[in-house]
């Protein structure tokens, strides 16, 4: 499986996801610059995190024009499976590829912190090999998961909610929420479950060096859904 990282102007968790496939889910892997826009040989798409463009504007809303987006529109529509990390996420939903919007935290604050969250559907290509529970980092001052009651029942209704920010013993709670995203919605997937996006990031615990490295669940729960066929174009 060969893995395709998306370097926008700004990004700084590229290498840090380039890393991740290479040397912990073991697969091929190569950087994409925001100007290319062939895709041929790409199996799955990582818009990592950081600040495209500086979060001129608002955050994501430069980099959704970037002509690679086009490309990974296509990707997506065809069912490859692209992650959106952080600002990744940001990007997906100012580009349309996932609903809602991230609004800026409750707090008013730039939050990083280790962070627990509760996998709300293990049956997702990107959560199928998840444990329970995971540990992952998040960094973000615009991480506050917004959308309307309708897009909001779709997502609960239909098993698109991915993660949720939770506390150590698992328990989804008010308190264990970060931002004040709705429904303690920590990432969220499109309808056919192969686009996902979310704020915190797995990459920064993938390694027992960095934490339990319950992370690396996610890209080699992609890998798998990959190799069986549950996911790709």
């Amino acid at each position: 499986m060969r893995f395709g990282v998306v370097t926008f102007p700004g990004s700084n968790c590229d290498h840090d996801a380039y890393h991740v496939v290479k040397r912990v889910a073991q697969q091929d892997v190569q950087f994409l610059w925001h100007k290319d826009t062939d895709l041929s040989g790409i199996d799955a798409i990582v818009l990592p995190g950081g600040f495209s463009y500086g979060d001129s504007l608002r955050c994501g809303a430069i980099a959704r024009f970037s002509p690679i987006m086009e490309s990974i529109r296509a990707f997506a529509d065809a069912g490859g499976p692209v992650i959106g990390i952080c600002n990744g996420f940001q990007v997906l939903t100012e580009a349309g590829l996932l609903p809602g919007a991230l609004l800026r935290n409750q707090g008013l604050t730039f939050i990083c912190e280790d962070q627990h969250l509760a996998v709300a559907n293990g049956h997702l290509p990107w959560t199928s090999l998840c444990p329970e529970g995971l540990v992952a980092p998040i960094a973000h001052h615009d991480g506050c998961y917004f959308a309307d009651e309708e897009t909001l029942a779709r997502l609960e209704g239909e098993g698109r909610v991915a993660f949720r920010y939770a506390d150590r013993d698992g328990n989804v709670t008010p308190e264990a929420n970060p931002n004040g995203s709705l429904n303690n919605i920590a990432g969220i997937t499109n309808e056919r479950g192969n686009v996902l996006g979310m704020m915190p990031h797995p990459e920064r615990n993938a390694e027992t060096e960095l934490g339990d490295a319950s992370g690396a669940w996610v890209f080699r729960s992609v890998v798998r859904a990959f190799l069986n066929g549950e996911v790709g174009r």
